[in-house]
């Protein structure tokens, strides 16, 4: 695992110091260039939350992955450049309505220039810039506001657009958490059919407009002023040419077939 390989990854130089500004950097850097994607679950590939095999597959491989890798590594390089960083974990929402279980989704409080702050470079479609870890304070980052506020000892982030209401996205705990505690819910969420990601592919990429985004039947481009264009997908072929071209990723040659 080597430092300067990740930082060339995500495009970005050492920073000089561990400061607010380096993690802003970072933070957003990592999103422009390292896809949320599923894919692993439907190719067949285990999912083992070791650092070393997260390092080969995002940084040698040039893949993405869910919140628990790619937390855990911007975890690891924030540490390796000198931030104070612990695991948390999280609950996210369910469309149902309700939370998930803890250990459901893995965030990140980040110690820089004398001000915790809340990281997530793992759950697709959210906040660019790292938040104060505080309640009560709104961030704006174009039509979308995010805020953080107290939720029964806990603290649940939510999100609004323009002036529409508040609709929460995940509830945390503010309790350092070690890496193999996610290990359970990390095999749930790569095998059960109740899971979120088991019934469905997604592989998601912030752009500096917006965002591009790859589903099982289309490819869908977003900006960060509110438009969408959707592309139909007809086959698999379509599906794969979509991803080498705005992923630069394709199946290995033995993948199953998706679920």
């Amino acid at each position: 695992m080597d430092l300067e390989s990740y930082l060339r990854r995500i495009g970005v130089e050492r920073p000089s110091a561990p400061d607010a500004a380096a993690l802003d950097r970072l933070h957003q850097a990592h999103l422009l260039a390292v896809p949320f994607e599923n894919l692993s679950i439907g190719w067949g590939e285990p999912i083992e939350l070791d650092l070393a095999l997260l390092f080969r597959k995002v940084v040698e491989e040039r893949r993405g992955g869910g919140c628990f890798e790619l937390n855990a590594l911007f975890a690891w390089a924030l540490g390796a450049l000198g931030f104070e960083v612990d695991l948390l974990s999280a609950r996210v929402r369910r469309e149902a309505g309700g939370f998930g279980p803890d250990f459901d989704h893995m965030c990140l409080r980040v110690r820089a220039s004398g001000e915790d702050r809340l990281a997530d470079v793992g759950f697709g479609d959210s906040f660019r810039r790292p938040l104060p870890l505080a309640p009560g304070t709104p961030h704006a980052e174009g039509r979308r506001t995010y805020l953080l506020r107290d939720a029964g000892g806990e603290l649940e982030l939510a999100r609004r657009e323009d002036d529409g209401p508040w609709e929460p996205q995940y509830r945390l705990a503010l309790v350092p958490r070690r890496l193999e505690e996610f290990s359970g819910m990390a095999e749930f969420h790569q095998t059960s059919p109740e899971g979120p990601f088991t019934r469905r592919r997604v592989c998601t990429l912030a752009t500096a407009d917006g965002r591009i985004t790859l589903s099982d039947a289309a490819l869908v481009r977003t900006t960060l002023g509110g438009d969408r264009a959707e592309t139909p997908l007809a086959s698999e072929a379509e599906w794969e040419l979509a991803l080498r071209t705005h992923f630069g990723m394709r199946p290995p040659r033995r993948a199953g077939r998706p679920r």
